[in-house]
């Protein structure tokens, strides 16, 4: 028999591959929606929210396993739905991040203690990251911001839910915890310069004060502590090459994807629209 898996976050970046892998693998998809989805015909959704206990009892009858994205920036309540999600499912996938913030950590040690079989996805910056430069792009060809010399690792989106789909799906991964990467490391001017590759034209970078930075984020509403953190961050980035793992290709015997690729397959974001332009005056 198919196997069933729940999938939280199902519309999300990482989800929304771990939906389409999983169905390519033969499993039984059932997503937890707090609304309507657009999901393919076959996912079976289930109207909750992680939030409220009462509304998971449905989503998580007849699963064997679940993809758990955390949406929430503390950890309380999870262990509440995990003992829900263990008295159906045998194995639980966290999507976790190599930053592992304080509220990751706590859900991490949560994960260890419910008695299910689990695996621990900890994934370095995404590549779709780079979509948050796409408006400036598109209108002028720059990238406005700071610490352009800060290096990362993207990983694919692919990637991480192809490694998220072995560990739903197959034996031989309770208890790792998976480090993810792409398989090179570009810093951030580089990443750019990928881009305009990508698109056929020059993107360049210029570089910004990381104050400017900080006033624009908060205008937008972003925490204080979020864009400290962020800042944070990448300034720490650019002191060297960011490490780079195999575990991709461990766990899923293909090699993992790299950013040039991701770019290529996402160039329609970042391209101007041809007759906007031609009309613009």
């Amino acid at each position: 028999m198919p196997q069933r898996i729940l999938v939280t976050g199902a519309t999300g970046t990482v989800g929304r591959q771990v939906v389409a892998q999983l169905l390519e693998a033969g499993a039984e998809v059932r997503a937890l929606t707090r609304g309507p989805a657009d999901l393919p015909p076959s996912v079976e959704s289930v109207r909750g929210d992680l939030s409220v206990l009462d509304s998971l009892y449905t989503a998580v009858e007849g699963v064997e396993a679940v993809f758990l994205v955390w949406p929430f920036a503390s950890a309380e309540g999870l262990e509440a739905v995990l003992a829900v999600a263990a008295e159906h499912a045998r194995r639980v996938v966290y999507l976790s991040s190599a930053a592992v913030r304080e509220h990751e950590r706590q859900a991490e040690r949560l994960i260890e203690r419910s008695g299910l079989e689990w695996t621990i996805l900890r994934p370095h910056a995404f590549a779709a990251n780079t979509l948050r430069w796409a408006e400036q792009i598109r209108a002028e060809g720059v990238v406005r911001a700071p610490y352009g010399q800060a290096a990362m690792s993207l990983v694919h989106e692919r990637d991480i839910a192809a490694v998220a789909v072995r560990a739903l799906t197959r034996d031989g991964h309770d208890g790792a915890v998976y480090e993810l990467t792409g398989p090179d490391s570009l810093t951030q001017a580089e990443q750019a310069r990928v881009i305009g590759e990508a698109i056929g034209r020059p993107v360049r970078w210029e570089e910004t004060s990381p104050q400017d930075a900080r006033r624009q984020l908060l205008a937008r509403g972003w925490p204080p502590e979020a864009v400290d953190g962020i800042l944070r961050a990448q300034a720490d980035m650019a002191n060297g090459p960011a490490p780079v793992t195999a575990t991709v290709e461990q766990v899923t015997g293909g090699a993992a994807r790299t950013f040039r690729s991701w770019a290529a397959e996402h160039e329609h974001a970042f391209r101007t629209n041809l007759r906007s332009a031609q009309y613009s005056g």
